[in-house]
């Protein structure tokens, strides 16, 4: 029996960042002025993944909540440095008003996309693939979805950190292979490696190779920090004195960087579409924002489909 096609779990934020900074604004506008570029490169991204990934179910995540308050109370460093002076998010002004057309253009396809109060895409998405049936291909550059993967379950990640036309399929070999750690220990590795772009400030002098291996001998965070307590557990002097100052970083960063799983969703309509639920609506987007290239090489991939 053929196994069923993949539902594409589209971390959005991250594709339309990619399209803005990847195209530029002089090479995508309206008619009077206005930058589509991120819309464009938005939508090319998608046709491209429906071409090459012949998805039967998509879903766009949303940043309903890009730094949310709980994470921010276990860790106050927690995406700090991308706080806007006035409150918000560090996002360019010719960014943010395409992020609703793109949810326009979305809707008058039939492409759901969803976010949730208090929680982040990333966590939508963690949670959409432990609910929704499998195979699931989840569409992200940032690194730490690599912790959703998950083979038994059939799960992988689309890493495109350089780009859709280069992403890299990511089962938990490549994780492994990439980091030296399993999917599933990925989150206890990010919260000792670090993040400068979250605001994580890791462990000092813990780099990924070191990470890696404190990892593998010890099983994880878990495991690292009740060896710290036995003398003889094989921890370098400088390093058991590195580990033991970040206790209290350490209690907390592995829930800051975990996906959640359990985001209270409501029932979504997954299947794509092979034609645009609302044609003549799509017709006008399309015309208003100089967006008919991109809108129909979506809608032919929906439709060439097999």
């Amino acid at each position: 029996m053929a196994q069923r096609p993949p539902i594409l779990l589209i971390d959005a934020p991250s594709l339309y960042f990619r399209a803005y900074f990847g195209i530029p604004e002089s090479a995508a506008k309206t008619e009077d002025g206005q930058p589509v570029n991120a819309v464009r490169g938005f939508l090319d991204m998608l046709a491209q993944l429906v071409r090459t990934r012949h998805p039967d179910r998509m879903v766009c995540a949303l940043d309903h909540d890009w730094r949310p308050a709980w994470r921010v109370e276990l860790l106050p460093s927690y995406k700090a440095h991308r706080v806007a002076p006035q409150g918000g998010e560090v996002v360019p002004d010719t960014l943010s008003p395409q992020v609703p057309m793109i949810l326009d253009v979305l809707e008058a396809i039939g492409i759901t996309a969803v976010g949730a109060t208090g929680y982040e895409a990333d966590d939508v998405l963690g949670t959409l693939s432990v609910t929704q049936d499998a195979p699931v291909e989840v569409v992200s550059g940032d690194r730490d979805l690599f912790q959703l993967v998950d083979d038994e379950r059939g799960v992988r990640l689309l890493y495109i950190g350089r780009g859709v036309a280069k992403l890299e399929d990511c089962d938990d070999a490549a994780v492994r292979a990439r980091y030296g750690v399993p999917a599933d220990r990925y989150a206890d590795f990010a919260a000792l490696r670090g993040d400068p772009s979250d605001g994580l400030p890791g462990v000092p002098g813990v780099g990924e190779k070191t990470a890696a291996r404190l990892i593998e001998r010890y099983g994880g965070l878990a495991g690292i920090l009740a060896a710290l307590d036995e003398p003889g557990s094989g921890f370098a002097p400088g390093l058991r004195t590195k580990l033991d100052a970040a206790r209290g970083y350490l209690a907390v960063a592995p829930k800051v960087v975990e996906v959640a799983r359990d985001v209270p969703l409501p029932a979504l309509p997954t299947a794509l579409p092979t034609a645009p639920a609302q044609p003549e609506r799509l017709l006008e987007l399309a015309q208003r924002w100089n967006l008919a290239g991109s809108c129909r090489r979506l809608v032919d991939a929906l439709a060439d489909r097999p």
